[in-house]
């Protein structure tokens, strides 16, 4: 991955020797003689980091330092000064600068704060990745044929850098196989960057894969990376692949082919070190069949495909599936646990699940919230047929008799509730909580609003 460094500064001396330092290192370097001509560089290509120098005609280093803050609050700052007091280096380090250096610049020196200002870069990066991984529980669960085969393909298939299409019914859960995929691989330390196509506007699509310049849409006020970019050097998750457009298909096919593509109103080709994991719900031969779909394209993904067994497939791992869905939920939800019985979990096993992994959470979600007691028998658990109803409430008997009215409250603080759960899980993203919970997203709209919750997060 090649680091991209803006020098500002109005010395022609300093930009030409910090520039061959840098580039002999093999950072890609960009350069400006004032502090207005490095805020419009920074707009017109965001930098990984910036070398700014204090004392500059017209807009000094400290106002330039702001204004980037202001506008880009994650860029990484270093400030170089020939004339350095402690005051100047406190105002800097309060306006957000990483690093202070004073001219005569020790070459050294610079390259040891730029190397350390990158690695803090990704440290951060990887901090977030392990959180997001964490989070996840991308750990599959079961000892049935079918999940040990499936363990067993994922970690052939993790050390290659093959495309791998995951194929499966609505609700098995595909994501978590791409990222188990991801780490079993080299990648793992690198970002796993997930893509819900199907939840995408068709006219943003391009620009939320790729990326855009300044003024290749009307709201594009400056450059914007995309998931590729923020993907590099990990892999890019692409969800229901085959909503794509034809189009979008292609650029698709090019990164895969010649790993690299092109930001939205720009020119300049720009690598891209990212293995490509797509899945499907819909078959996509017939899609190809129909010409919805690029047969180029399939055939670069499907070097690998893996199928992911509906849970009608594996009945004996719902009791340990249900086991992980409640220590999940406490731990994230806190209380005092609850315990399924024998009687329940067979119940549970009786019942079809064409929702599968996704429509069982759901249903052991729902019985932990509203089961009056700390365990779950089968009484608690609602008929099949009825578990997608926030009406199933369980039959086993409350204190005193509630009215009619009563009851309906109760459902409504519990689908209030339940909402809100699921919004949190999907970071308020109303499309994607949505398609989890089965619910129209224009429903889920109206809910929302009727249940006053306020998804300015």
């Amino acid at each position: 991955m090649q680091h991209s460094i803006l020098i500002i500064d109005d010395e022609q001396d300093i930009r030409t020797a910090l520039t061959g330092i840098l580039e002999d290192e093999g950072y890609q370097v960009m350069t400006a003689d004032s502090g207005l001509a490095g805020i419009e560089s920074v707009q017109q290509e965001l930098p990984d980091l910036i070398l700014l120098d204090i004392w500059m005609p017209g807009m000094d280093g400290l106002e330039t330092l702001e204004r980037i803050k202001k506008l880009f609050p994650q860029l990484t700052v270093i400030m170089i000064s020939g004339h350095g007091t402690i005051d100047t280096a406190v105002r800097a380090t309060k306006l957000g600068a990483f690093d202070f250096i004073e001219k005569p610049l020790s070459l050294e020196k610079v390259l040891i704060s730029v190397g350390n200002a990158l690695q803090l870069q990704e440290l951060r990066v990887e901090n977030a990745e392990l959180k997001r991984s964490t989070s996840a529980d991308n750990e599959l669960i079961g000892d049935s044929p079918v999940i040990c085969e499936l363990r067993g393909q994922i970690k052939r298939i993790g050390p290659t850098a093959v495309s791998v299409l995951i194929q499966g019914e609505s609700g098995t859960e595909k994501e978590l196989i791409a990222c188990a995929v991801h780490c079993h691989s080299p990648r793992r330390e690198r970002p796993f960057i997930s893509v819900h196509c199907s939840a995408l506007p068709e006219e943003l699509i391009d620009s939320e894969l790729f990326g855009h310049e300044k003024g290749a849409l009307p709201a594009a006020t400056t450059q914007k990376k995309g998931r590729i970019d923020q993907a590099d050097g990990g892999t890019l998750f692409l969800d229901e692949v085959g909503e794509l457009p034809l189009n979008t298909q292609l650029k698709i096919l090019r990164v895969i082919q010649e790993r690299s593509f092109e930001r939205l109103g720009g020119f300049k080709r720009l690598s891209a070190d990212v293995r490509i994991i797509a899945s499907s719900t819909k078959p996509l031969d017939q899609a190809m069949s129909s010409g919805a779909f690029s047969p180029d394209l399939f055939y670069a993904l499907n070097t690998v495909s893996l199928r992911v067994p509906a849970l009608c497939e594996r009945k004996e791992d719902i009791a340990s599936l249900v086991q992980h869905f409640v220590a999940r939920f406490f731990k994230r939800e806190g209380g005092e646990a609850k315990a399924f019985m024998a009687d329940a979990l067979e119940k549970l096993s009786h019942n079809s699940w064409s929702g599968n992994l996704r429509e069982l959470r759901n249903v052991v979600e729902r019985v932990l919230i509203v089961a009056p007691g700390r365990v779950i028998t089968a009484a608690d658990i609602p008929d099949s047929g009825d578990e997608s109803s926030a009406a199933a409430l369980p039959t086993a008997p409350l204190e005193g008799a509630l009215s009619r009215a009563a009851l309906r409250d109760a459902r409504e603080d519990f689908e209030r509730e339940f909402i809100i759960h699921k919004l949190e899980e999907n970071d308020w993203n109303i499309s994607r909580t949505a398609e989890i919970i089965e619910l129209e997203r224009s429903n889920l709209h109206r809910k929302i609003k009727s249940y006053g919750i306020d998804v300015r997060r």
